[in-house]
């Protein structure tokens, strides 16, 4: 009789995707510089940019900067291109993520341009940004943001960008 091995506890593997998680963010010194966070639903990430007084572009409306706002959508898309790319290697098993604190993480996407659309006055107040990757290759990925404050149907930015993607490691 074989006997299949018991499915590692739901709390162990969250932890370890955590972990992964974690670990490519803190792999950025931008992404702590601009303050930017992520929170992860299964495979799915949202990104978040906290408010700062430093995030002011005009303080007569107020409203955020321009550049804040690019950087966000412009991190939010490339932490999202990375983690797609861990994930099938995490969930496949080619990439070992057992001991999390020695794991080798694959190179970020290079950007290759990224338009960003403000649709309205960023707020003085936090923002979440989720991407939606429209392709990915083993070359080339074009991925869509949306930056959103309140309500998550009334966007004030949204991008389009087009990566170039890291060469898996055989």
């Amino acid at each position: 009789m074989n006997k299949r091995p018991r499915p590692e506890p739901v709390q162990v593997v969250k932890q370890r995707r955590d972990s992964v998680l974690r670990a490519l963010i803190d792999g950025v010194p931008y992404v702590q510089f601009m303050g930017i966070g992520f929170e992860r639903r299964g495979d799915e990430l949202t990104g978040t940019m906290p408010f700062k007084e430093e995030l002011i572009g005009n303080p007569l409306l107020p409203a955020l900067h321009g550049g804040a706002t690019a950087a966000f959508l412009e991190v939010t898309a490339i932490i999202t291109l990375s983690w797609a790319f861990i994930w099938e290697d995490m969930e496949s098993g080619a990439l070992d993520v057992s001991d999390v604190d020695n794991v080798t993480l694959p190179r970020l996407p290079k950007t290759i341009d990224f338009t960003v659309d403000y649709l309205r006055s960023g707020l003085p107040r936090d923002a979440y940004a989720r991407a939606t990757i429209n392709r990915s290759g083993r070359r080339y990925a074009s991925v869509h943001v949306e930056g959103w404050q309140d309500h998550r149907d009334r966007m004030f930015a949204q991008a389009t960008g087009h990566f170039v993607m890291p060469q898996r490691r055989d």
